[in-house]
């Protein structure tokens, strides 16, 4: 019979996983809320907070070894909130609305693609994130959308702008597309922690904090920006790199043929 100090440890292991993963879904509903309320820097503040909880949920699961089955269910349907539904109200109430009265039903598809999207490309990692090379994600991940909303929200908050309306209907379709697109996104999720690293890691670290910390507001959409960017150029560029490869096999088969030889004796 397993002692009560040990069962206690043991479900502390899980508890503070789901812990985080419940701050998330916090965060993520006080970002709805202050998109409805119209505050919506605070809202985008909401949603980095939310992206926050759901990487250290994750690494705090696989640190302690307690992945399970619930864990994994309860984190998506968090994530559905805090990057489906969160940004797409953002997104609609902070730009896709001044589309005009006239254009009202096109404005709330623009958010309306978003979650739905996001729904699909969670449900499409949960039935084969075990089959998946660990190395990319299939898709752009719905944190990386729901960022790219958020800290576009603050960028124009630093920049005292006011979103063009057009721009994000085009600009939701197209994160919405490449959430469920096969366009290949690295992860990070090969990253050993606990393995030991070179100072370099170190320095690129404390070089990013600091350039976070000196200007919050425009330095995390350039980081989603070139994030976002990087799926769509990566593919190509192993497209490219598979048909070099594909041509040079051919010319080394051309290449083994004899000239002249046509298959038949002289």
């Amino acid at each position: 019979m397993p002692k009560i100090k040990d069962v206690v440890s043991k479900r502390g292991v899980y508890v503070l996983p789901s812990l985080f993963t419940t701050m998330g879904l916090f965060s993520g509903f006080y970002s709805l809320i202050a998109s409805i309320q119209g505050n919506y820097e605070l809202a985008a503040w909401a949603i980095l907070a939310a992206a926050l909880f759901d990487m250290l949920d994750g690494r705090v699961a696989r640190l302690m070894h307690a992945e399970t089955d619930f864990g994994a269910e309860y984190d998506s349907l968090c994530d559905m909130l805090s990057f489906g539904i969160a940004p797409g109200v953002l997104v609609y109430l902070w730009a896709l609305v001044n589309l005009g009265p006239d254009l009202h039903k096109l404005a709330w598809l623009g958010g309306f693609f978003v979650v739905a999207c996001a729904a699909l490309r969670l449900a499409r990692f949960n039935v084969r994130h075990d089959v998946q090379d660990k190395r990319y994600f299939q898709g752009l991940p719905t944190p990386g959308a729901a960022l790219f909303i958020a800290t576009a929200v603050l960028y124009h908050v630093e920049m005292h702008g006011e979103p063009w309306p057009w721009l994000w209907l085009i600009l939701s379709m197209f994160l919405s597309w490449l959430m469920v697109s096969n366009v290949r996104f690295i992860s990070g999720k090969d990253v050993d922690l606990k393995k030991r690293r070179s100072s370099s890691i170190a320095v690129l670290m404390v070089l990013s904090i600091g350039l976070l910390a000196v200007d919050p507001y425009r330095m995390p959409f350039t980081i989603m920006f070139a994030y976002c960017l990087h799926g769509p150029l990566l593919s190509l560029w192993q497209k490219w790199k598979l048909s070099q490869y594909r041509m040079k096999r051919r010319k080394r088969k051309h290449s083994s043929v004899a000239p002249g030889h046509d298959g038949q004796d002289s």
